[in-house]
């Protein structure tokens, strides 16, 4: 048994070493490290974890992030994604397609747009009187997400605590009060 989980971990190890890094003109994936589009500078996709991107240029692909943070004061020609993060559009910047986001809050500046849908499961969503959306708006506020999810927490805590009495009552019950000397 040992001799095979050995092989195998030498076969995956063997692999890792020689696994080639992926290459895509102008792509940008970080873990843990934010990305930055400076003006004038341009990207295709963007993928984020655990950081976040600051757009000032143009992003001609898509944007998605996960445990972070999007602001864009630039362009970005596709769809916008966030998991457990927030997205800011500034004044007078753009998305082309639709923006996504669970768990976090959006806020459209003035004059931002949206191409097609603006999509906020779960969290707040704020855009000023002048921003534009070009298709649908969905937004879920987290409370139905939460509520429950609390409830359900108050439930397990209240039954564990009162196992916990339960099984206390009884491992004391097999000693004499006061204690003997």
């Amino acid at each position: 048994m040992r001799l095979r989980l050995f092989c195998i971990c030498l076969l995956a190890g063997l692999f890792g070493f020689a696994a080639t890094p992926a290459h895509a003109n102008q792509d940008y994936v970080q873990f843990g490290s934010k990305i930055h589009i400076a003006p004038g500078q341009m990207a295709h996709d963007t993928v984020c974890f655990f950081c976040g991107v600051e757009d000032q240029g143009t992003i001609q692909g898509d944007i998605v992030v996960f445990f972070g943070n999007v602001h864009i004061s630039g362009q970005a020609n596709h769809d916008v994604v966030t998991f457990f993060g927030n997205v800011t559009v500034d004044d007078n910047s753009s998305v082309g397609q639709d923006v996504v986001n669970f768990f976090g809050n959006a806020h459209l500046g003035e004059n931002a747009s949206v191409g097609k849908d603006m999509v906020s499961m779960f969290g707040s969503f704020r855009a000023a009187e002048t921003a534009s959306i070009g298709g649908n708006r969905v937004v879920q506020p987290g409370w139905p997400f939460w509520i429950p999810l609390l409830v359900i927490c108050l439930i397990i805590y209240v039954v564990i605590h009162e196992f916990r009495s339960y099984r206390r009552r009884q491992y004391l019950r097999g000693y004499p009060y006061p204690p003997r000397q």
